[in-house]
């Protein structure tokens, strides 16, 4: 049985809005003031997942990344370009855009439900795709790179109140990459 991933980078204060600062938000860009270090490479240790897994975006990330990826060639975007691409779209992704990605066919939760049963599949970004997927209790595990900062505003991971269980932690980078779970057994 495969497990349903969230990979976010987010701040202190649990926003996960505008990392990059390509949303031109007066926060935005707080992931990329620390240089590229702190987000190069498989910080969020998928290794073996982009060959046996799902990457899975909602289209505005995946337009994003499919303008970014397919361009670079060291050994962490060859993974990514050479990964399955899943996409929650209702328009037709560009031919060619990006390699080996796909419109998911149907219903967001069947689709998922269908591909667990013998995948891992890793949401990347996408929030209203983490938002579908966390309401139907779908999310097996989050790994966060937190960045030490906080910003005060912006869309968080966690709109409402959760509880976890942290799996691990470890230095990444600049970073703090930390993998928790959901706590399904907390009211």
């Amino acid at each position: 049985m495969g497990r349903l991933i969230v990979v976010q980078y987010i701040t202190l204060d649990g926003v996960v809005e505008d990392p990059d600062g390509r949303g031109g938000t007066p926060f935005g860009g707080w992931a990329m003031a620390y240089g590229p270090e702190g987000v190069a490479g498989d910080k969020f240790r998928l290794g073996s997942i982009f060959e046996t897994g799902v990457l899975l975006f909602g289209r505005r990330t995946w337009d994003h990344f499919s303008t970014l990826w397919p361009s670079r060639d060291n050994t962490f975007a060859q993974a990514m370009n050479r990964a399955e691409k899943a996409v929650v779209t209702s328009r037709p992704l560009p031919d060619a855009a990006w390699a080996n990605s796909h419109a998911v066919p149907g219903s967001l939760l069947d689709w998922v439900g269908a591909t667990l049963i013998t995948r891992d599949v890793v949401v990347i970004g996408s929030h209203a795709v983490v938002d579908a997927l966390r309401a139907a209790d779908l999310v097996d595990e989050y790994r966060l790179i937190t960045f030490p900062t906080a910003v005060g505003e912006g869309r968080r991971l966690f709109p409402n109140p959760v509880r976890l269980e942290l799996l691990s932690s470890e230095l990444t980078g600049p970073a703090s990459l930390t993998v928790h779970r959901p706590r399904r057994d907390a009211a």
